[in-house]
């Protein structure tokens, strides 16, 4: 089940703080390709913003988690006020392990939050982290990721992967 994420919803301001409260998640790692912009985009999703405010009104840890360069990384993390970690190497656990380590949170009490079976969902699933997978932003068209999310769509078929009912 190391595929399988605890949550699939379709945008990340679907997530609610009644949801976290539900799964007793109180810290969450970001991803930032796919989930919070597009592929390498600089424009953030809608109403990020206002849902980055309502999850930190709420008192929860927040920390972005990118496999990019820092280059990337950084100015995108400072631009919402974020702490981050570049290059994490997901789906290894190191990435994960200090993240949470820089939250000062319990892996039990903590969620991953991204676009990908194959990186966020094993990664998180192999610390022991929840794992909430999101519908993409936009279709990636490089090869890699076509092959990647070809291979998604028989996990979501053998898993029965479907929208988490809110």
């Amino acid at each position: 089940m190391l595929l399988k994420p605890n949550i699939k919803l379709d945008r990340i301001t679907d997530i609610t703080p009644l949801i976290l409260e539900r799964y007793n998640i109180d810290s969450l790692i970001l991803d930032v390709d796919n989930t919070m912009s597009t592929h390498h985009g600089n424009v953030l999703t809608d109403g990020l913003l206002d849902w980055l405010n309502l999850m930190k009104e709420n008192g929860i840890n927040i920390i972005v988690l990118s496999n990019s360069k820092e280059r990337r990384v950084k100015p995108f993390s400072e631009r919402i006020d974020l702490p981050y970690i570049s290059l994490g190497l997901k789906p290894l656990p190191f990435g994960y392990f200090r993240a949470i380590k820089k939250m000062s949170a319990k892996r039990k009490n903590t969620a991953i939050i991204g676009d990908q079976i194959f990186t966020d969902v094993l990664g998180g699933n192999t610390v022991g982290v929840k794992t909430i997978l999101l519908t993409p932003i936009l279709p990636e068209s490089g090869l890699s990721f076509k092959i990647r999310r070809r291979l998604e769509k028989v996990v979501f078929k053998l898993y029965k992967i479907k929208k988490t009912e809110v």
